[in-house]
């Protein structure tokens, strides 16, 4: 079954937004949760769902010192507290992470010429999260960005149409799960039942 749904439908609830991100090559667990980490009315900050090994490539190109080593390169005690963190068993749900990005030339005659750009994506937070979801598998993730770079990440390091449906289904099945053991609960309020 495929649902697809615009992204700005993607707020599985209005308490606590949250998206599910299935991974495929990971034996702890098959999904993540991740909320947004601007909430608040007037945020102007946009959820962008991305490829993971685009948006890596894009951050690869930071030349900050703080672009992190791949996965299997990581301390086991790093990957253990990574893992623990986004456990889908745990109350908290973890942010998204949360990106910038930019252009610059590209590298060879045509960037020279100012022919060709590239994106270059930093973390303001999540860099972690991001790197231990690609490991894992993960086909598409929510990443979250001030609106005005929205598109320019979405150019860069936007989801296939196939990647985004797959997540909009997974988020869409557990806020329908939730939402139908909310209204079967004793002492759900009567809006919940609504």
């Amino acid at each position: 079954m495929s649902i697809s749904l615009p992204a700005s439908n993607l707020v599985p609830s209005p308490a606590e937004p949250f998206w599910i991100v299935t991974l495929t090559s990971h034996p702890h667990y098959g999904h993540v949760r991740v909320k947004r980490v601007f909430t608040a009315d007037g945020a102007r900050h946009q959820v962008v769902l991305v490829d993971p090994q685009r948006l890596l490539t894009c951050a690869d190109r930071d030349n900050t010192d703080y672009v992190l080593r791949p996965v299997n390169e990581w301390h086991p005690g790093k990957v253990r507290g990574i893992r623990e963190f986004l456990d889908p068993s745990n109350a908290r749900i973890p942010e998204m992470p949360y990106v910038t990005v930019c252009t610059r030339r590209a590298r060879g005659l045509a960037g020279l010429l100012g022919l060709e750009k590239e994106g270059v994506v930093a973390f303001r937070n999540g860099q972690h999260r991001a790197r231990y979801l690609a490991a894992a598998g993960a086909r598409c993730f929510p990443v979250e960005v001030h609106e005005r770079e929205a598109a320019l990440l979405h150019q860069m390091c936007g989801a296939s149409e196939e990647a985004r449906a797959a997540i909009e289904a997974a988020t869409l099945e557990a806020v329908t799960a939730a939402a139908a053991a909310t209204a079967a609960s004793p002492g759900a309020p009567e809006q919940a039942r609504a």
